[in-house]
């Protein structure tokens, strides 16, 4: 038996779902043009009654074992949505489970992927103060008060969820003030993340500087063995892997790799799109063109980030030929027997030699470690 839902047809469902996924990619804080999506506190209230009404209807699906086959359909029909071209990867973890907590969905997206600004907590705030209230008005008569009581109960004796928990359970639970509680639950993950962040932030400057240090240093032992030319190539060596490292130990290079690797997860037609969208604009602005370049390297690095620090860590200086040397930079690990990472750096590359086809001089903008460590030597 397929579909038997007694008040949508699966078409109708299916169309509303695809609704609803734009409204979450708005969540990351941008419309399809680029320009800011706007998110007041009517149109989160807008979004969170979208999540009620997925709520619903999935509830009712899952009251009954009758049904079970409508669930593996939909199922069935969202994979296929999913594999589409154009489909955000970031909600390839849609499915009935997700759409079970819709609400829970809406607020983890507009809280972890939307810049977290003033204006913004407070319309969050503000929509599921009212919604809340809303709700209570309809059997309570002094809703402010049963309100601040049942939210202090809870907030007193809540902890950040990191686990998996059932969104649609808690919210039963607690169904006096779900909304707050759903927000109250997320901002707590939030501040959790922020300060793991910030701990490895700290540990990322104290391990940039040191190894920066340490491979200014030149070996005592050796200096006296060595002619004058040789004393000069060894200081120059040394102060360019100390710059080196710097570069790919710096924090906003780090979030530059973690940033790359998210974009060029997607299917190459989706990448591609974005980057012709900005290209346009960055032929007038140097910046931009050279950040594009720069995501685009270290997109056909950022699988080899970790080898690559280890190996500038490891490796002593050598006398050898420049051109011996820059084929031992890419004695790592290429991977080219897996295909998929292949072709990926390899369309990269095809994309970056269209880009810089008349521009060529522009890579001595960037970090010469940069263009070394990413551009294949096939």
């Amino acid at each position: 038996m397929g579909w038997s839902h007694p008040d949508i047809s699966l078409e109708d469902l299916v169309n509303l779902i695809k609704g609803f996924v734009d409204i979450i990619v708005l969540a990351s804080g941008y419309q399809s043009s680029g320009l800011p999506a706007i998110w007041d506190s009517s149109n989160i209230k807008k979004a969170l009654q979208w999540g009620l009404f997925f709520e619903d209807v999935f509830g009712r699906l899952s009251i009954s074992d009758h049904y079970e086959n409508s669930i593996k359909e939909l199922d069935a029909v969202l994979v296929e949505l999913k594999a589409e071209p154009y489909f955000p990867q970031g909600l390839s973890n849609l499915s009935s489970a997700t759409l079970t907590g819709a609400r829970a969905f809406v607020v983890k997206h507009l809280i972890h992927t939307f810049s977290l600004r003033d204006a913004h907590l407070n319309s969050l705030l503000t929509a599921s103060v009212e919604m809340d209230l809303d709700d209570l008005r309809k059997t309570e008569y002094d809703c402010l008060t049963v309100y601040l009581e049942n939210l202090m109960l809870q907030t007193t004796s809540s902890v950040p969820h990191t686990s998996s928990a059932n969104p649609v359970f808690m919210i039963k639970e607690h169904a006096s003030c779900c909304h707050s509680e759903l927000l109250i639950q997320e901002l707590l993950k939030r501040q959790a993340v922020a300060s793991h962040v910030s701990s490895v932030e700290l540990g990322l400057d104290i391990l940039s500087e040191s190894v920066t240090h340490i491979c200014k240093g030149i070996p005592p032992n050796d200096v006296s063995l060595l002619s004058k030319e040789q004393f000069t190539e060894l200081v120059t060596w040394s102060q360019w892997r100390s710059r080196s490292l710097s570069y790919l130990l710096n924090k906003r290079t780090v979030r530059l790799v973690s940033g790359a690797k998210l974009i060029f997860s997607a299917p190459k037609v989706q990448w591609l799109q974005m980057f012709e969208q900005l290209k346009d604009s960055n032929e007038s602005h140097d910046d931009n063109f050279l950040e594009t370049m720069e995501i685009l390297l270290l997109g056909c690095a950022s699988r080899r980030w970790t080898q690559l620090i280890e190996k500038f860590i490891s490796v002593s200086y050598c006398f050898l030929p420049i051109a011996n040397q820059y084929q031992e930079l890419h004695n790592l690990p290429q991977g080219r027997s897996q295909s998929l990472h292949f072709e990926q750096e390899n369309s990269i590359v095809e994309y970056l030699t269209e880009l810089l086809s008349s521009q060529l001089h522009q890579l001595w903008n960037l970090s010469p470690v940069l263009a070394a460590i990413a551009i294949p030597s096939w």
